[in-house]
């Protein structure tokens, strides 16, 4: 079995991440525009402002896990183009708008169009269990790409067509994404549902309290939350200290390209020296620290220029290890449930960055506003203290033949018996074993040997 991606695979992964990268960057491009041409806009108020650049959040948040479900009902396809025509509608709609109200629900519309379980859940129908990581990583790198990208292109669009220009544009890429999907993608695929790409609504619930991911599930509502306030202050900040609108992503770029070149080595480190808890209490500390200099430096260009690095530095870190540690931490067999719990309270966190944005610096001022964010960050990091990593396994399915629920019960506890394997769930609906394994201490030969006689004695 060959141990790098087929042709096939790598061309359904540059499909996926074209389709993903295609509808975020839609969304991302009007985060650094709107608290400048913004005002521009019948009834236009930072309340507004903040509701405008978050609003997607909210319908992202409430219809993630449906619409994962509802792909496994109807197939991948079918959602995800009814998801792009949706955001393609939400799009048209804020680009026709005079005034923030229509703006609004031209936003609350793109976010509709809740993509992300489908467009895993293909992936992972799509190409082979030991090679899903990779191209699930793919995917992964086309969002952190599309926000680097959107923060360059937004403001250059923004000053030649106006915010009605940036929405057209999206809802051509949403156009792009539906002919991606109509003519690369293939047409039959699997409509089981799958545990590590698709969630389980009986598991949830239990999810829920599960204290660690608990704690991951509210570090990415904050980490999203600060994202969103930055961008409700920070261009009008730019502007005041004498940086041109139009220009603004010659600041926005190279923050992004510092933070990136910063953000590798520490990951790294981090990794090799077993430190991920410390370097992720100090990326927490770091948000703070980046709020607290854009406080101090409002009027100087080289302050807020720091301070756009130091928090990508920070955001990228655990923007990227984030989803990591809740593959690692999900119990096995409820990786898709934990992830779209995980991807809703992302989303949530946008649309409340937005709310709280918009209101405090309409009620306060732009300096309560950074003081809050930089506040939020305490109690986030007090819950870090707590925060246990498991051992790094991999998720691993295999077929297995069980007659009742006993008997797969019996197999979980056998299983985890053998050399390598820490967890095991049998589900005795899918015939399917998930596995969480040590990949260098697992014991091949003796799982293929219990898997073999098994079989036969059913």
């Amino acid at each position: 079995m060959s141990e790098t991606l087929t042709r096939y695979e790598k061309k359904i992964a540059a499909v996926l991440a074209g389709i993903f990268s295609l509808r975020m960057m839609g969304l991302f491009m009007i985060m650094p525009v709107m608290a400048v041409y913004g005002d521009q806009l019948a009834g236009v108020s930072p309340l507004w402002i903040g509701i405008i650049i978050g609003a997607y959040g909210l319908t992202q948040a409430l219809l993630q896990i449906p619409m994962g479900l509802l792909s496994d009902k109807i197939g991948r396809r079918p959602v995800i183009l009814l998801g792009l025509s949706l955001f393609a509608l939400g799009s048209v709609t804020a680009g026709m708008a005079e005034d923030v109200y229509w703006v609004a629900v031209g936003r609350f519309l793109q976010g509709t169009g809740a993509i992300a379980s489908a467009v895993l859940a293909l992936a992972s129908d799509l190409t082979r269990e030991q090679q899903r990581s990779k191209v699930m990583a793919i995917i992964g790198m086309s969002i952190g790409l599309s926000f680097a990208a959107a923060m360059v292109v937004g403001p250059l669009l923004a000053e030649r067509f106006g915010l009605s220009g940036i929405f057209y544009l999206t809802a051509v890429f949403a156009v792009l994404g539906m002919l991606l999907v109509y003519f690369q993608v293939p047409d039959s695929v699997s409509r089981g549902s799958n545990r590590d790409a698709i969630p389980v609504p009986a598991q949830l619930k239990q999810l829920v309290k599960h204290p660690q991911l608990a704690k991951l599930n509210l570090g990415v509502f904050v980490l999203h939350m600060l994202l969103t306030c930055l961008f409700v202050a920070i261009p009008g900040l730019l502007v005041n200290a004498g940086f041109a609108a139009n220009s603004h992503w010659m600041l926005y770029f190279p923050a992004l390209l510092a933070s990136f070149v910063l953000m590798a080595p520490l990951l790294i480190w981090a990794v090799k020296s077993n430190k991920e808890l410390t370097v992720f209490k100090l990326a927490i500390i770091l948000l703070a620290v980046a709020m607290l200099v854009v406080y101090f430096s409002q009027q100087i260009l080289i302050g807020l220029f720091a301070a756009l690095i130091v928090f990508f530095v920070a955001f990228n870190y655990l923007e990227a290890n984030l989803p990591a540690w809740v593959s690692r931490i999900a119990p096995a067999g409820q990786k898709g449930s934990a992830m779209g719990m995980f991807s809703s309270c992302q989303f949530a966190g946008a649309f409340a960055g937005g709310m709280i944005g918009g209101t405090v610096l309409q009620l306060s001022s732009v300096n309560g506003l950074l003081l809050f964010c930089a506040l939020v960050c305490l109690p986030w990091l007090w819950l870090a203290n707590n925060l246990i990593l498991p051992v790094r396994t991999k998720p691993k399915v295999v077929s297995v033949a069980v007659a009742s629920h006993q008997i797969a019960e019996d197999m979980a506890q056998a299983l985890t018996q053998i050399k390598g394997i820490e967890e095991a769930v049998v589900i005795v609906e899918e015939q399917l074993a998930y596995l969480k394994v040590l990949p260098k201490q697992l014991d091949e030969q003796a799982l293929d040997s219990y898997l073999n006689q098994h079989a036969k004695q059913n």
